[in-house]
C-alpha cells in the first residue's frame, strides 16, 4: 500500500490542464479562467459623485455659506455647464462631477431655500468623490487561473468584458458496478441494494465545474463491464464504483488491465477506501473507487476533485484543510491514514471544536449526511486529548 501523499502524486501525473474555449460573459459562472481579461475603460470613468447633495467649488467652505443652484446631474445625466465660485449644482449618487466642482456637500448638510442652499453646521469634511479610476484603470487585468465567482463576473462586466476565455468542462463518465445494484425506483430483489454512489461523485463532479454522466451499471461479467468502459472511451476522466478490489466477482481491474488499462497504483494506506485503483486506459485517466458509500465519497474528496481542479487549470494540490481543537480524546490511529466523519461547533472567536462520530463503519451514509467535516488522523497518530490541535477537511 502506497501514502494518500503519493497515491495523489500519482493522480496528478495522469491528468493535464484541458484545452481552452471563449464563451459569453453570461454563461462564464463558475467556469476557471484560464487567461487573464484586461479592463477596457476606467472604472469609474469619471469622477462620481458617491452621494446624494450639491457640487460646489469650496474645498475651503464652512458652515453658513451660501450657493445658487445653476443645475442637476443624475447618474447617467451629466450637468453640462460648469460650477463656479458661489455656483452649485444639484447631484445624485454616480453622476459625474460637474467641471469646476471639487467637493460634494451631503443632502443632509444643506438648508435649500428655491435657488439658493446655505451649509450647515455639522458640514462633512470629506469631498464624497470617487476619482475616476479609483476601481481600476483601463489595462488593469483579472489574472488566471481562478474559478469565476459572481463577484469576479460583475467585475469583468465592468471591465466591459462581454466574454472570456475558460478551461473546457472535463468530460466524467461514472460507471457503477456490481450485480448488487438497481436504480432508484426500480424494484430491487431481496438481495439487492439501490445504486446511491454514482449520484453523489455526479453532483461532487459538476459543483467543482465537470460535465459527469452516468453510464448504466455495468453487471458482473466481463462482456458488459467491457461495453460500458467502452461507452466512456471519449470521456476525460473515467471513474468506476466497486468491482476493484480482489474478489472472485471484482472485474474493474482484471477487464481495465485486458483494454490496456496502464495502472499507477492499487491500494492506499487509508481508511475508509483502501481498494483505491487509478491509471490510464487508452491515454484517459481512470480512477477505480471503492463500492462501500462512504469509501467511495471519501475518495471522491480526496483523488477525485483534486484532479478535475487540475484538469481545469487550478492548481495541483490536495483537498484543502482546516484546523480546529478536539472536543473529546480520542484513541491512536493505525498504519493507515483515517478520515473519520466527524462535527463541528462553534468555539467562539477562536478554533471551531471537533468530535468524530462514534461508528465510523464506511457503509453508513446516514452519519456523512450528519457530518460537516473529516478529522484527519495520519499514520501511526498517537492518541490525542480534548483541546490539542487537528486537522480536517471541510464538508
Amino acid at each position: 500500500m502506497i501514502s494518500v501523499e503519493e497515491a495523489l502524486s500519482k493522480v496528478f501525473a495522469l491528468v493535464a490542464p484541458l484545452e481552452t474555449e471563449t464563451v459569453p460573459l453570461a454563461e462564464a459562472a463558475g467556469r476557471v479562467l484560464a487567461a487573464p481579461a484586461a479592463a477596457r475603460r476606467d472604472q469609474p470613468p469619471f469622477a462620481a459623485s458617491a452621494m446624494d447633495g450639491y457640487a460646489i467649488r469650496g474645498l475651503d467652505a464652512k458652515p453658513g455659506d451660501s450657493f445658487t443652484v445653476i443645475g442637476e446631474a443624475g447618474a447617467g445625466h451629466a450637468f453640462d455647464g460648469s460650477v463656479g465660485p458661489g455656483q452649485t449644482a444639484r447631484i445624485f449618487t454616480g453622476a459625474p462631477l460637474p467641471e469646476g466642482a471639487d467637493r460634494v456637500v451631503i443632502q443632509e448638510d444643506v438648508t435649500r431655500d428655491g435657488d439658493r442652499i446655505i451649509l450647515g453646521d455639522k458640514l462633512d469634511a470629506g469631498t464624497n468623490i470617487r476619482p475616476a479610476g479609483g476601481d481600476f484603470r483601463a489595462g488593469d487585468q483579472l489574472t488566471a487561473p481562478r474559478r469565476l465567482r459572481p463577484a469576479e463576473l460583475a467585475l469583468l462586466a465592468a471591465m466591459n468584458v462581454p466574454e472570456v476565455r475558460v478551461t473546457r468542462r472535463p468530460v466524467v463518465a461514472i460507471i457503477a458496478t456490481g450485480d448488487e445494484l438497481v436504480m432508484p425506483g426500480e424494484t430491487p430483489r431481496a438481495d439487492q441494494i439501490i445504486a446511491s454512489n454514482n449520484f453523489a461523485l455526479k453532483a461532487m463532479a459538476e459543483a467543482a465545474g465537470a460535465e459527469a454522466r452516468m453510464l448504466p451499471i455495468a453487471r458482473d461479467t466481463e462482456a458488459e463491464l467491457r461495453l460500458v468502459l467502452d461507452m466512456a472511451a471519449d470521456a476525460d476522466l473515467i471513474v468506476t464504483i466497486g468491482g476493484a478490489s480482489v474478489g472472485d466477482h471484482d472485474l474493474v481491474g482484471k477487464v481495465a488491465g485486458e483494454m490496456g488499462l496502464d495502472r499507477a497504483f492499487y491500494k492506499i494506506a487509508m481508511r475508509p477506501g483502501k481498494p483505491l485503483m487509478a491509471g490510464k486506459l487508452n491515454g484517459v485517466p481512470m480512477l477505480g473507487l471503492p463500492g462501500n458509500p462512504v469509501s467511495s465519497i471519501v475518495c471522491g474528496h480526496i483523488f477525485m476533485l483534486p484532479a478535475l481542479r487540475a484538469m481545469l487549470g487550478l492548481a495541483a494540490e490536495p483537498a484543502p484543510r482546516a484546523r480546529a481543537v478536539l472536543a473529546e480524546d480520542i484513541a491512536a490511529n493505525g498504519p493507515r491514514e483515517h478520515y473519520m466523519r466527524a462535527r463541528l461547533d462553534s468555539a467562539g472567536d477562536g478554533l471551531p471544536r471537533i468530535a468524530p462520530y462514534a461508528r465510523q463503519d464506511s457503509a453508513l451514509l446516514r452519519l456523512l449526511t450528519e457530518a460537516d467535516a473529516l478529522l484527519l488522523r495520519p499514520r501511526q497518530d498517537g492518541p490525542r486529548k480534548a483541546g490539542e490541535i487537528v486537522e480536517y477537511l471541510p464538508l
